[in-house]
């Protein structure tokens, strides 16, 4: 396929060329990566028009799956060109088959902010969600993130953590969130590689309690100022108090 185009957007372009080289493919290479898409898309568009053919490459795993080319795709469509998916690797589907955790909902959730303050604020708005919950993660960032998922979630809620997928070194951890940080932080080399955390749901019973409360926090807005009506509703049917607030926003969009 690559051979058969005649340019291919890829993220790095230096990446991409080892593998054309390899395989003796000569197609023009054009970077197309999440600092430039927007601006890069105009000229993918311009090749169609032309008559010429493209390829959308990532450097691992599948295309727009927590990699550019979401603008590229959007454009492309719009102006009525068809758009082909080739079925490539995916470290959330690859994980999800292999950790034991259900699968017959689940959401998919890339990468938390880097900074505590925007993740936690990330997970308290999953606080209720009761599907199978999965995040990319860097290994700088793995001890944090299991951190605030305790934090959130509770130091009981289960998860599988896995690292170095289709590698000679790949692993799946599962536990609870303490559990799997005392494994990381054992052997310092255990936190390398890229990882895949995925949080079993909230049980039913939360589910219920969480709606519950933002219910209430809803009939006593307009007594109150909806941060105080969060806190009340927070002390009645339990949960935390910022993710019944982001409930109770989200709701009135």
């Amino acid at each position: 396929m690559l051979a058969a185009v005649d340019v291919i957007a890829a993220e790095d372009t230096r990446h991409t060329r080892k593998l054309l080289n390899h395989f003796g493919i000569d197609t023009k290479a054009v970077s197309l990566h999440a600092h430039n898409e927007n601006q890069r898309s105009a000229q993918m568009l311009n090749y169609l028009e032309d008559g010429q053919s493209l390829a959308l490459v990532s450097d691992a795993g599948t295309p727009l799956i927590s990699d550019p080319g979401y603008p590229l795709v959007t454009a492309v469509r719009q102006a009525g060109y068809e758009v082909v998916a080739l079925p490539g690797p995916c470290a959330a589907i690859t994980a999800l088959s292999a950790a034991g955790l259900a699968t017959d909902r689940f959401c998919f959730e890339g990468f938390l902010p880097a900074k505590n303050a925007g993740r936690i604020d990330v997970l308290q708005g999953l606080a209720a969600e009761s599907r199978t919950m999965v995040f990319y993660e860097s290994p700088r960032r793995i001890i944090d993130t299991l951190t605030a998922v305790a934090e959130v979630f509770g130091e009981s809620r289960q998860l599988v953590v896995a690292k170095e997928l289709t590698k000679r070194f790949e692993t799946f951890i599962s536990g609870t969130p303490v559990e799997v940080i005392d494994w990381f932080q054992d052997a310092e080399e255990r936190q390398q590689g890229e990882m895949v955390v995925m949080v079993e749901g909230a049980p039913k019973e939360q589910d219920q309690d969480f709606e519950q409360a933002v219910h209430l926090a809803k009939k006593l807005q307009p007594l109150m100022p909806p941060k105080q009506a969060a806190g009340i509703a927070a002390e009645t049917f339990g949960g935390k108090k910022n993710a019944i607030y982001k409930a109770m926003m989200a709701e009135e969009k």
